[in-house]
């Protein structure tokens, strides 16, 4: 007999979250995953999906409430699938991310003698966003519509606000769309592949107040162009920056390859600990500056640089990470794989007067193994991959190349943990710090210091 049947409801107690805030209950053992339902709340929900080993369910009714659970402020919650924790009271999203971190690592790494500290909050943790990537479609009446994907799909909520972007950029998302419905430009059709606007995507200076606006367009000109930046900059005098970025290819990527400026700058500027940068359509910039720049603290602070150590930052994208260490450091290596990358972060270090720098566009562990022919032997690396984590061939890199300290800053425990698995013959994890760089959603990162012991 089964345990549970599709469509039907049934009564329950939640007994965990996942690491995605999905509530568990257990029916006999089999799991069901209940999103906004929280730990401890008795409550009746619908079975929508059973799989052999697992079922999904809908949240009908809270029978009996969780302490932490909040009312959340943002309209579009219920249908938006920007955030997932907005229900969940903000202590207690720091206390689930620090859970994960140890789950992952005290659990299944077996690590338990790493110390894992709290999770590193904000104050304010809303309108924390300085990018906007802001898909554009039609409504069924063929009005414009404008806003974030509905879970789990690619449909456009038609919105007026977000309530963790920068609130400059909410106001600025709200003329274009009405720039859009004025000068008649089509927008998308993804299904299709037809029409001509796809993203409007917005990056800001925190404390530049700097505004960048990109045109995401399935073409090469954006009509009535002169006319809308008119507009724009007449209306917004902080935009500094308006881009078309030519994007044909049938793909739900967000960007192209290509850009070109229609209007100032080719790049805006904001500040890091003091450190002046340049960023450009393209560059990864880290979309919370306040949580960065605490991120940045801990990971100088395990380095722990005296001023004579050499140090490599291994994927060192437009050198935020490595400019944070220079000051403190004899020099300072970073390699990264995209070209136009290196090239910002060697602007950023003369702009900032850093001479002890070295930045080579490459494969690290390819710049790697040309630097130690040269004798150039790092004390400290610091690592920052992508969500996939480190390549297999740059782990065996780093274990010829045994500095004493690896800084490893994750934005993906899981696989953070699995490369740090894979260096343990020669490296221990020492301690570890979450810090919450995207409250109200299920992400968290953390920054690893591990010493060397052989």
């Amino acid at each position: 007999m089964a345990v549970v049947e599709k469509n039907q409801i049934y009564e329950g107690r939640v007994v965990d979250l996942t690491h995605e805030g999905h509530g568990v209950i257990k029916r006999e053992r089999y799991p069901i995953f209940v999103p906004q339902a929280l730990t401890d709340e008795i409550i009746r929900y619908k079975v929508i999906k059973v799989n052999k080993k697992f079922g999904f369910g809908k949240l009908v009714e809270v029978i009996k409430e969780s302490e932490h659970r909040a009312v959340p402020p943002c309209e579009y919650y219920q249908k938006c699938g920007g955030c997932q924790l907005q229900h969940l009271s903000y202590h207690a999203q720091l206390d689930m991310k620090r859970e994960q971190v140890v789950n992952l690592f005290h659990r299944k790494g077996k690590m338990t003698d790493v110390k894992i500290h709290q999770t590193i909050g904000m104050a304010d943790p809303w309108h924390y966003r300085n990018k906007t990537q802001i898909p554009v479609g039609k409504t069924k009446e063929d009005d414009i519509k404008m806003g974030f994907y509905r879970q789990r799909s690619h449909d456009i909520i038609d919105m007026e606000t977000c309530l963790i972007q920068d609130d400059r950029q909410n106001e600025v998302m709200r003329y274009i769309k009405k720039l859009i419905h004025d000068y008649r430009i089509e927008p998308y059709n993804e299904q299709q592949h037809r029409g001509l606007l796809r993203h409007i995507v917005m990056r800001k200076g925190y404390y530049t107040d700097d505004l960048m606006i990109i045109f995401v367009i399935n073409g090469k000109t954006l009509p009535y162009a002169s006319e809308i930046i008119q507009s724009l900059t007449q209306t917004f005098s902080e935009i500094s920056s308006i881009k078309i970025n030519c994007h044909r290819e049938k793909t739900n990527v967000i960007m192209g390859a290509t850009s070109y400026t229609l209007y100032g700058k080719d790049y805006i500027e904001d500040t890091l600990n003091d450190i002046c940068f340049e960023i450009s359509d393209l560059s990864f910039y880290q979309i919370n500056v306040t949580q960065t720049q605490k991120l940045y603290n801990i990971a100088v602070n395990y380095a722990q640089l005296t001023g004579s150590e050499i140090v490599l930052d291994a994927y060192c994208g437009i050198g935020t990470i490595a400019l944070a260490m220079a000051s403190q450091a004899n020099h300072v290596y970073g390699v990264e794989v995209v070209p136009e990358a290196i090239e910002d972060a060697k602007r950023n270090a003369l702009r900032n007067g850093y001479a002890n720098t070295t930045f080579v566009a490459g494969t690290a562990e390819q710049v790697i193994l040309d630097w130690q022919r040269q004798g150039i032997q790092p004390d400290v690396v610091t690592v920052d991959p992508p969500r996939k984590g480190c390549d297999i061939t740059f782990i065996e890199t780093l274990k010829e190349l045994a500095p004493e300290r690896i800084v490893y800053v994750s934005c993906n425990p899981s696989t953070q943990l699995r490369d740090i698995q894979l260096l343990e013959d020669d490296y221990q994890l020492i301690e570890m710090t979450p810090v919450d760089m995207f409250p109200h959603t299920t992400h968290v990162e953390t920054v690893a210091l591990i010493q060397r012991v052989k």
